[in-house]
Formats: structure tokens, sequence, C-alpha cells
């Protein structure tokens, strides 16, 4: 996918500049940067990545969280000064991305309902991932946006709705969709 592909994919989702969001499982920050480019410079945006080389590869104003969101982690904190020497605060958050992260999670139930936790009242999370129900080696537990509805509103989330889908050499498509914190 090139920029413009993933700025596409989580445009829909974002409603308004600046505020504070967190992409999860954000790796290198392809999705990072589109959500920066979207957001504005008055965001702030949390990269958290279980990869320390990866994330902390990661280049603009962003702060840098090494961390696996499948596991309980604290939510708020202090980041060791190698990673910027600023703080972190997951809590009442705008948004969260989750491009191409939960296809890595079999149970997806309890990362969603954390993830639920972590946003205010009308927060926003989008969701990437590839259109089928069925993975490989590399893209384990992919879902279709009909299975993500499901999985959206038994964790509690409201308004699934889908924003948009670009084609794929693997796996046929991938596509975006929001759904809102209660």
């Amino acid at each position: 996918m090139n920029r413009s592909d993933l700025v596409a994919l989580l445009r829909g989702g974002v409603s308004e500049r600046g505020g504070r969001w967190a992409d999860l499982g954000a790796g290198e920050g392809a999705f990072t940067y589109a959500l920066a480019e979207l957001l504005g410079p008055d965001a702030r945006i949390t990269a958290v990545d279980r990869d320390a080389r990866a994330v902390r590869g990661l280049k603009g104003d962003f702060d840098v969280l090494v961390a696996d969101f499948t596991k309980p982690f604290p939510i708020h904190g202090e980041i060791p000064a190698e990673g910027g020497g600023r703080g972190w605060d997951l809590r009442d958050l705008d948004g969260v991305v989750m491009a191409n992260s939960l296809h890595f999670v079999r149970d997806k139930q309890p990362v969603l309902e954390s993830v639920l936790r972590m946003l205010r009242p009308g927060g926003r999370l989008i969701v990437v991932e590839y259109a089928a129900d069925h993975g490989n080696v590399w893209v384990p537990h992919p879902f279709t946006y009909q299975a993500w509805e499901k999985l959206a509103a038994r964790a509690g989330f409201t308004e699934t709705r889908f924003l948009h889908s670009v084609p794929s050499r693997w796996l046929g498509a991938i596509y975006s969709a929001l759904s809102i914190a209660p």
C-alpha cells in the first residue's frame, strides 16, 4: 500500500484534528504516520508495539511505548529517558487505531474490552484488517467486516460502520471500519 491508501483507510474514522490517540501494534509506523497526517500537529499519538526496534525507529513527535497490547500493561506512566522522557496516558483517548494488528490475536474479546476502557465515551476505534475469515502463517486470524460487526458489539462498541477498502495481493482486500465507545 502507498501513503494515500493508508490515509484513505483511516480518513472516515477521524472526525476532527488534534486529540489524543494510540496506535496499538504500530510496528514501524506506516499507519501512525497516516494518522498523524489526518490529525495534524496538535495531536498527541502514542505508538504501542512489543517490537522495541521497530517502534523506537519512528521519526516525529510521537510517544513510544514498548508493550504487548494483548497482555495487561499500565495505561499511564513515565517513558524511560531513552524513549523521549515524556509520560504516556492511554486513558480517555479520543481514538485508537488497530491496523493489521488484531489478526495476530486468536481471542480478541479481552483485547477489545481493554481498548474500550482506554477510550472516552464517544471515542473511536478504527480497525484495519484483511477481508478474510481464514488466514495463513503471516495473517493467522483475520476477520471480515461482517465478523467485525459481531466482535465489536460483543465487546460493547456501538455504531460500527464500514469505512473503506483497498485491493491487496494478500487475501484479496484490506478494509477499515469504525466503532464507537458508548
